[in-house]
């Protein structure tokens, strides 16, 4: 069995046009902050990959516990651009989370959750752009990354990573994500196309992807946040009727000479002011991160106003929120992941710096990818089929938004409008599909990304991956 696995990697290793692979990877048995041995299969590591193989991106794996031969390999890409992939192994839908007690001192510890997207696939959390958690590059130059590159260096280590793993080849492939990942997601999956049309190897098997409350154009979803918010009663009808006059419905980027529109904006910034956008339902509890030089594509318009512990040190208790803050494990992350014994259970590189959850601020990023609705397209006429879900209390990417630039493809619906539901008595939200095999969904109470609801999006998951109807 050996020395076929050993012709396996020797073929592929001749006809890819890879010329050498460099991945580096520990399989963890135990983690610190979680008692016992890991009931579940998790192996981490890095991947080489650059012009000059000059950046190092890390990783986890976590096998399907359902049956990873066959289950689909999919790979999970956080948002920011900057946010480490704890944020779907630890908060969104992986096998451990936090316990949420208040800290102590020691190390935050760990527990199993019931909602894992791991229990029907197997997924790469991938650690991108570099910069990103514990990857990094070796020279300031390999430091410099956009959507573009991250996109091209995402499809040089998925089959730099398979050639490692051939085991992985033929099961069905899939690409997720939430967030910023909105911009990255749909290029990943075209650029894999176009490397397997070119004859890449290995051949990826790529059938569609899944994306969360995506950012997809900038504008779109910044001219929507005015009309989400008097939806949801966060503004009065009098002002929403007054900005639709005055500014023309146009809130972003308003002509410095129209007093009433930017007064009338003034007023809706002082509503929404004290709103937690993430989630308008929770409340507005500082946040981990600062928010980097995101294009200011539109002015005017604000979406509520982060409370940010810029000073946060990962060991300092008394700049910690409540611990009934929803952002309270988002501190704890970092406290767990810059422990050194963490480091070295997970491979990571000892010498890296500190971690940050979201390290947005220290990347040179250039974002040069305004609209990913081209890509998506592009993936409609190859016939994949994808996901897309918001959670209907989000104020960063309104479900609106998402439902207008998907009206605006112009694919014919063939189950229009419905809830779907978590049992007999409880609404999950609702869908619709298309006929270009794309479902929309909301997640009735949901938030940005998918821990604010883990469990109503872990069955839309289980029921989409599986190819039943929601």
């Amino acid at each position: 069995m050996r020395n076929i696995h050993l012709l396996i990697l020797f073929l592929l290793s001749i006809l890819t046009s890879i010329h050498y692979v460099v991945v580096t990877s520990l399989h963890v048995k135990y983690l610190p902050g979680f008692e016992g041995p890991l009931p579940f299969a998790l192996e981490t590591g890095y991947v080489s990959v650059g012009e000059s193989e000059d950046v190092e991106l890390f990783y986890y794996f976590v096998k399907s516990e359902r049956n990873p031969e066959k289950d689909p390999l999919m790979i999970w890409l956080t948002g920011g651009p900057g946010c480490s992939s704890i944020c779907g192994l630890l908060f969104a839908n992986g096998p451990l989370a936090f316990k949420g007690d208040e800290y102590n001192g020691t190390l935050p510890p760990l527990e199993l959750t019931s909602f894992s997207w791991t229990k029907v696939a197997n997924i790469l959390y991938l650690e991108s752009p570099v910069g990103s958690g514990y990857s990094y590059a070796k020279t300031p130059r390999a430091a410099e990354t956009s959507d573009t590159k991250q996109i091209h260096q995402i499809d040089q280590f998925l089959r730099r990573w398979l050639v490692d793993h051939p085991e992985f080849i033929s099961n069905p492939f899939y690409v997720g994500g939430d967030s910023y990942s909105g911009h990255i997601v749909p290029g990943v999956v075209q650029q894999i196309s176009l490397g397997n049309e070119k004859g890449l190897t290995p051949f990826i098997n790529i059938q569609g992807y899944v994306l969360g409350n995506p950012i997809t154009n900038l504008n779109l979803e910044s001219s929507y946040k005015v009309p989400f918010a008097h939806r949801m009663g966060l503004i009065s009808d009098e002002l929403f009727e007054s900005l639709e006059k005055s500014c023309g419905g146009i809130h972003i980027n308003v002509d410095p000479s129209n007093a009433k529109c930017l007064n009338d904006l003034q007023a809706y910034d002082n509503c929404i002011s004290e709103i937690y956008a993430e989630q308008i339902l929770l409340p507005n509890c500082p946040v981990d991160y600062v928010l980097g030089d995101i294009p200011q594509t539109f002015r005017n318009i604000k979406t509520g106003t982060r409370r940010e512990l810029k000073e946060f040190s990962g060991n300092d208790i008394p700049s910690l929120p409540p611990p009934s803050c929803f952002t309270y494990r988002y501190f704890l992350s970092a406290i767990w992941a810059n422990d050194e014994n963490v480091r070295r259970a997970l491979g990571a590189k000892m010498e890296l710096g500190k971690w940050n959850r979201c390290n947005i601020q220290n990347i040179p990023y250039t974002f040069d990818i305004d609209n990913a609705v081209p890509y998506h397209v592009n993936n409609s006429r190859k016939g994949f089929r994808f996901l897309i879900y918001s959670g209907d209390h989000d104020m960063m990417a309104p479900y609106s938004s998402t439902e207008e630039w998907i009206r605006d493809l112009n694919y014919s619906i063939v189950d229009d409008w419905r809830p779907w539901m978590m049992s007999s008595y409880q609404v999950a939200g609702y869908t619709r599909t298309y006929a270009n095999k794309m479902t929309f969904a909301t997640i009735k109470g949901g938030g940005h990304t998918a821990e604010y609801n883990p469990d109503q999006c872990s069955l839309m998951f289980k029921k989409w991956i599986d190819g039943k109807p929601l």
